[in-house]
């Protein structure tokens, strides 16, 4: 069955997410991991992909936990060097797919000021043929509700649907709905696929 529009997650796809490495810049490794452990960032980062406001979120847990409140602060303050710099090849995946006719759409767990922000820094986001955000639909992956927002909107059969993820929970569960799927680890791996299903030449695909 021939695909008809590729879908990308965004962070770990499209752009470098590291948290982490942010903070061990910052604290070291042995204090990011006691700050892990004690303040539920990772929480409160899910709360912003359902749609909680950006600033109030992150400065409300900072406020109930003034021993790291700077540190806490920065998830807001300091959002872009966590969210740091594309993944080349794969934006050149994204924009090839698009020059050969192919549609292409997001489906990421992403809060809304962060998505904004990232949009005003990162051109790529604004060229997706529909982009399905989490924190506009109140959602997550792998819930099924995100998926069939997908579904609808864009009117795409599941199975004419080629999905990327860096998460499997996530792959899984487009793979329950009867949509193709790729796991994705590398840039490379990714192109490899979308040769191997005839929706990019080797040339378009390096």
């Amino acid at each position: 069955m021939p695909i008809d529009a590729v879908v990308f997650d965004i962070g770990r796809v499209l752009i470098e997410w590291d948290p982490e490495r942010f903070y061990d810049s910052r604290l070291g490794e042995a204090e990011r991991m006691r700050l892990f452990r004690e303040v539920d960032l990772l929480g409160m980062n899910e709360g912003l992909d359902r749609g909680e406001d950006f600033k109030s979120a992150v400065y409300d847990l900072a406020e109930r936990h003034p021993a790291w409140a700077d540190e806490i602060r920065q998830w807001h303050d300091s959002w872009l060097k966590m969210a740091y710099a594309e993944i080349p090849h794969s934006v050149r995946l994204l924009r090839n797919l698009r020059r050969a006719g192919v549609p292409v759409f997001a489906l990421s767990n992403f809060g809304i000021g962060p998505f904004e922000l990232a949009s005003t820094v990162y051109p790529f986001f604004k060229e997706f043929d529909q982009a399905y955000v989490s924190g506009y639909l109140g959602t997550l992956k792998p819930e099924p509700e995100i998926y069939e927002h997908l579904e609808r909107g864009s009117k795409v059969a599941p199975n004419r649907l080629l999905f990327t993820d860096d998460r499997p929970e996530n792959i899984a569960a487009a793979a329950e709905r009867g949509w193709n799927t790729h796991l994705f680890t590398t840039p490379d791996t990714l192109a490899r696929r979308l040769v191997d299903e005839g929706l990019l030449s080797e040339e378009d695909a390096t």
